[in-house]
């Protein structure tokens, strides 16, 4: 099924110099990134297209450098888990006072993960090595990768923390034959205003041509 997801602004990330399409937008044939453009452009080429409108920029979808700080040394609370242990990430010795068990473990990555899908997340850095955790962040569609050297800063869910949107990026915008559609779109209105707000501004994460995460 081909669809175009426009928005106000498409910011393509590539380096040095990025592209900065005003009414940008993207063309997605099935899970393949088939087209970037403005609206006008990719509509009058596919009318049979579908149409996914969003508030803001579209961007490449970003990579957090802290998937095992945020998936295996922390605990993502069960909502029904809220009086008891609260609605944020658990971790040092509240963590250790929890009788995890690989269930339990894999549980809690699937609630992390969406987390990182509400913050534009397509990619984490860093070695997993609890089977239950892998398997989540596989299940969802998410890439791994390795880091070379700990990343600065404390684990944090928005991969723009302390970083621009170049340095973030799992891959720039280029339709390449063959290559995924994955991107993610913020609700805001330029770059600097992504920079300023971070990555919960992110309204909706699209990996591999299917809309996984979109804000209500």
């Amino acid at each position: 099924m081909l669809t175009i997801h426009a928005a106000d602004l498409l910011v393509t990330a590539g380096r040095p110099h990025p592209v900065v399409v005003p009414g940008g937008a993207v063309l997605v044939d099935g899970r393949v990134l088939a087209g970037l453009g403005t609206y006008e452009e990719l509509a009058a080429a596919r009318p049979q297209a579908r149409v996914r409108r969003w508030p803001g920029l579209i961007a490449p979808g970003l990579v957090n450098p802290y998937g095992p700080e945020l998936l295996e040394q922390a605990y993502h609370p069960d909502p029904r888990e809220a009086d008891e242990l609260g609605t944020e990430p658990v971790t040092g010795a509240a963590l250790a006072a929890l009788p995890m068990t690989d269930t339990r473990w894999g549980a809690s990555a699937r609630r992390g993960v969406q987390r990182m899908l509400a913050h534009g997340t397509v990619a984490v850095a860093g070695e997993l090595r609890r089977p239950a955790v892998v398997d989540a962040v596989h299940r969802a569609g998410l890439t791994t990768g390795e880091r070379f050297g700990d990343p600065a800063g404390p684990p944090a869910l928005d991969p723009l923390a302390g970083r621009g949107l170049a340095e973030a990026v799992l891959t720039p915008l280029v339709p390449i034959e063959g290559r995924d559609a994955t991107f993610a779109v913020f609700d805001v209105p330029d770059e600097a205003a992504l920079a300023a707000r971070g990555a919960a501004s992110c309204v909706a994460t699209v990996l591999g041509g299917r809309l996984v995460y979109r804000r209500r």
